[in-house]
């Protein structure tokens, strides 16, 4: 069973970072590659970025080189988005889930309650 848990978001500037977590339950993370995706107010949802925990290979969006890095901590359990120089355009709930290393979600059927990030002065 996949379990994913997000956390990490809240209030920040434009220009300003902010690091995101997903905590997963059990193997999870030896299952599946664990990426990011976000919605923001009358948007789909968008894929940003997925880490395939096997080998280490990534998938970015485009708006998103250069200024968001996905990694993870084996000791944690967990995978990390770290965000930087945050634009207005990126306010968005963000989920996390299983992904393929094209950006898309392997199930889009379900989802966890996501985490907030108002990017906003």
């Amino acid at each position: 069973q996949v379990q994913l848990v997000e956390s990490g978001g809240g209030l920040v500037q434009p220009g300003g970072s902010l690091r995101l977590a997903c905590t997963a339950s059990g193997s999870t993370l030896d299952l599946y590659n664990i990426g990011w995706f976000r919605q923001a107010p009358g948007k789909q949802r968008e894929g940003v970025s997925c880490f395939n925990t096997a080998d280490g290979s990534t998938y970015y969006a485009d708006s998103v080189k250069g200024r968001f890095t996905i990694f993870r901590d084996i000791a944690d359990n967990a995978v990390y988005l770290q965000m930087n120089s945050l634009e207005f355009e990126e306010t968005a709930v963000y989920y996390c889930a299983p992904c393929d290393l094209d950006g898309y979600p392997l199930f889009d059927d379900s989802w966890g309650q996501g985490t907030q990030v108002p990017v906003s002065s």
